[in-house]
């Protein structure tokens, strides 16, 4: 039995009323069931290759296009590898996906028919400012050491802005941004972008710039390939590092800007130093400053200690001057106590001849004599005493300035060896500013009929090393 249900004022039969699920499983059989395998030709937008290894793009003509589904099994006989902007002719077979509700094509096979407009244009330009020498190493703005203001050329409505503040502030905090707004999408975008760069360069509040936009189409990015904003950039005068789309796009501000980055998120790492490695580093430089304080500290030990060896050694020879003047004391001693002696023994027998002879006068004029060879021998022993110690004197003087010429001249020796070492040090002659290049067998680079274009040279600075590539050569 049929029932009927009323709504605004029109009856409708319930048998006749579709649920969504049966009205696209209805659609879909009528598009299988009626539209036939097709052969259709257009060009490629939108393709993404997720890790099911199916392909998902648009097939797109002036006028229109179409979502397509080529799935990983039906690849097998593909040789080459589709790209947005490519026009390729597939056989495909409409059918309805019912859970999107999306009319697409099920692709069995595809062949490449020629490049797209878009990409032509794009592959156009690239040779023109290539010609004219844009994308050339020589033009490339080094990055700053430090960076204070970092201008961001981007939209505030976008999440571009939001994830370079997020990396900037768990990174480097200490640097402002600002971001200069402007459209990246649409017509007269590149213009826009183009005056954004000029104003933020011009206004010379940044130390670095960031043009970044999220991923998208060839279509979606096109403003990045138009030759206006590529000149824009190679024209400013502020560094640029671009950062626009996914790592896999390319656009020709890449070629053009100083440095590409994959992601905004990595331009914003790119431009900043990480303050964890700056404070590594200054832990670092603290270490070694305490290294070389305590070495240089050691260094004057050694010398001090080294200058109280030599005083010593003053000292001991000092000391066996001493004992040596001591052991002549003794044997003077001993030599006045023998004379001593053997005058004694000569005033004896005198003695016992003067009383064998006992003559009066001549025993007063021998006692004269003797008494005038003693006054006579110890003057002879004051002079030699007073000659000696004259002698120590003067040794204990010449001593002394020799010590103290000896080091006079070591220490200026060693100032004047320090000074051409120096003079000579390689490293001081690359802090002032020069640079050593070589091959790489570490043949010094000396003339340039060892190069040849092509060829990979290595260039030492006072910091680090430079790896770089020959790509042009040019006479005295």
């Amino acid at each position: 039995m049929k029932s009927s249900l009323a709504i605004s004022q029109v009856d409708f039969n319930i048998d006749e009323i579709y649920s969504i699920s049966d009205f696209l499983s209805l659609c879909k059989s009528t598009i299988e069931n009626n539209v036939p395998t097709c052969w259709l030709k257009g060009e490629i937008s939108n393709l993404s290759r997720p890790a099911s290894g199916h392909w998902y793009f648009s097939l797109k003509d002036e006028r229109g296009q179409v979502r397509c589904a080529l799935f990983r099994l039906s690849q097998r006989n593909i040789q080459f590898n589709p790209e947005n902007g490519m026009a390729v002719l597939v056989q495909a077979v409409p059918t309805l996906y019912e859970q999107r509700g999306d009319f697409q094509l099920i692709v069995r096979h595809i062949e490449p028919v020629g490049v797209g407009n878009l990409q032509a244009a794009f592959e156009q330009l690239k040779a023109k400012l290539r010609g004219e020498g844009l994308f050339d190493a020589q033009h490339k703005k080094p990055l700053p050491i430090e960076v204070k203001t970092i201008g961001v050329i981007s939209s505030s409505n976008g999440a571009v802005i939001r994830d370079i503040i997020k990396v900037l502030n768990k990174r480097y905090p200490f640097s402002e941004i600002l971001l200069f707004d402007c459209v990246v999408q649409g017509e007269g975008s590149a213009e826009k972008l183009s005056q954004a760069i000029y104003a933020a360069d011009k206004s010379a509040r940044c130390d670095v710039l960031i043009l970044a936009r999220g991923g998208g189409s060839l279509e979606d990015l096109w403003a990045f390939n138009e030759e206006v904003l590529a000149r824009a950039v190679f024209a400013a005068k502020t560094p640029i590092i671009s950062a626009i789309g996914h790592e896999t796009d390319t656009t020709i501000t890449d070629f053009v800007a100083d440095i590409r980055a994959p992601t905004p998120s990595a331009a914003a790492m790119m431009a900043t130093p990480d303050r964890l490695e700056l404070l590594s580093k200054l832990d670092k430089l603290h270490r070694h400053l305490l290294q070389r304080t305590q070495q240089t500290l050691g260094d004057c030990q050694t010398q001090l200690n080294q200058l109280d060896l030599n005083t010593f050694g003053f000292n001991r020879q000092l000391n066996v001057f001493s004992q040596r003047l001591d052991e002549l004391n003794k044997r003077l001693s001993s030599q006045l106590k023998t004379a001593l002696n053997l005058n004694q023994s000569k005033l004896n027998t005198l003695s016992e001849q003067l009383k064998q002879h006992s003559p009066n006068m001549n025993i007063v004029h021998k006692q004269q004599l003797n008494q005038l060879v003693k006054i006579q021998l110890n003057n002879a022993i004051q002079r030699h005493i007073t000659q000696q110690q004259l002698n120590l004197s003067s040794l204990s003087q010449q001593l002394k300035k020799s010590i103290d010429s000896l080091l006079k001249q070591q220490k200026y020796g060693l100032a004047k060896h320090t000074a051409g070492l120096e003079h000579l040090s390689p490293l001081a002659t690359l802090s002032r500013g020069y640079s050593i290049s070589m091959l790489e067998d570490n043949q010094v680079l000396d003339s340039t009929t060892k190069v040849k274009i092509g060829t990979s040279i290595i260039t030492r600075l006072s910091d680090g090393k430079i790896h770089s590539q020959v790509k042009k050569i040019e006479k005295n």
